[in-house]
């Protein structure tokens, strides 16, 4: 079942919560892709030094400003596409990253999906899909199994660190144990004695 528009119109990180488990559906050109999110970011609104909007309303970001559950698809380092889907009210700008996917259905075997870049990659997803209502039969995300929150952890963004210390607020979801997640959390470095 496609999800409604009312699942995008909560805050970021409500969706970003609720987004993993989640099954993002590419069906174009006869090739139905599919892939489990096990990864998000949060990015909160204009006062979230690390969301695009930050800089204010451009051509760029003004999908972001709603309305909510459309696709916001853009492109880094001149060459890796990002998927979000954009969240909240209209008229707040705010969405959230998809930073990785399980493959579920239409993969290649050896198709990576751990970050950003390379899940737009294997899912055919391109700035031609940027502003897409995520309710059309083309490109819509469905119910998957939920993530217990046993099973979630948190964390800080990555790659926002120019946004000072909203780069450190803990805006990134993941599965716990998932081997898709873009980069596994750090592990602490044992204390000497």
């Amino acid at each position: 079942m496609t999800l409604p528009v009312s699942f995008y119109a909560r805050p970021a990180l409500t969706v970003a919560r609720e987004l993993l488990g989640v099954h993002l559906v590419v069906d174009e050109g006869g090739w139905r892709r599919v892939g489990r999110i096990v990864e998000t970011e949060a990015y909160v609104g204009e006062h979230d030094l690390a969301c695009h909007a930050a800089k204010g309303r451009t051509s760029r970001t003004e999908v972001l400003f709603g309305p909510p559950g459309r696709a916001y698809v853009y492109l880094i380092y001149g060459m890796y596409h990002c998927f979000n889907v954009v969240t909240d009210v209209e008229g707040v700008a705010s969405a959230v990253l998809v930073r990785a996917v399980e493959p579920v259905e239409g993969l290649p075997p050896k198709a990576r999906t751990d970050g950003p870049g390379r899940l737009c990659r294997a899912l055919g997803l391109t700035l031609a899909h940027n502003r897409w209502d995520l309710a059309s039969e083309r490109l819509h995300l469905e119910a998957g199994m939920a993530v217990p929150d046993a099973g979630v952890e948190r964390g800080p963004r990555i790659g926002v660190d120019y946004a000072g210390e909203w780069a450190l607020e803990p805006y990134r979801l993941w599965v716990r144990d998932s081997q898709h997640v873009s980069r596994p959390p750090a592990r602490r470095r044992r204390e000497r004695a």
